[in-house]
């Protein structure tokens, strides 16, 4: 089966404006301080270009806790050309991308379809928190796609997310082989 996407268009500006003031995405360390990790941009970005035939994008700064307390929330959206705004996940050991099928922020309480691509191998386990230990729910999903028009490295998956409150929501997502992480802001 083909899935063709064709997402809600996400004005970059309107995203910037609501989720960010300063640096963006990746992960908050426990100790709440920005720490190095996430993909090499220099490493990756030949195979990721090659692979994907889509220009790399840097892989966003870190996020600490203190700035998600302070309203600087969201992985950064990208623009692939091609009408598909998406966002690069961080990750230590594999290629993380997200495709929101909604306007970031996302509305608390609304169910958001999120297309996943990320690479390594096994299944992909998907779950969302806040900092105060808060839970998305997984309405459904992780259910993975056989084909697709969005061209991103990695094997693809669909879930829907229901985010209870708003805040700054870190989505984990972890393989046999391969985790990482996108930052969500929720109004």
């Amino acid at each position: 089966m083909r899935i063709s996407i064709r997402p809600v268009v996400i004005a970059t500006a309107l995203a910037t404006a609501a989720c960010t003031s300063g640096p963006t995405g990746g992960t908050a360390p426990a100790g709440g301080t920005a720490s190095a990790g996430g993909t090499d941009p220099a490493a990756t970005a030949g195979a990721s270009a090659a692979a994907s035939s889509v220009p790399a994008t840097p892989t966003p700064s870190l996020l600490s806790t203190a700035e998600a307390a302070a309203g600087r929330c969201g992985t950064p959206v990208t623009d692939t050309g091609a009408g598909m705004p998406d966002l690069r996940g961080t990750s230590p050991d594999a290629e993380l991308w997200a495709l929101p099928f909604a306007a970031v922020p996302f509305k608390r309480g609304e169910e958001v379809k999120i297309v996943w691509r990320m690479t390594g191998s096994g299944p992909l386990v998907v779950g969302a928190t806040l900092p105060d230990g808060t839970k998305a729910t997984l309405a459904w999903g992780p259910q993975q796609h056989s084909g697709s028009n969005w061209k991103r490295p990695g094997e693809e998956w669909g879930t829907g997310l229901v985010f209870p409150k708003k805040g700054c929501w870190k989505v984990h997502l972890t393989r046999t082989a391969g985790q990482g992480d996108v930052w969500f802001a929720v109004r």
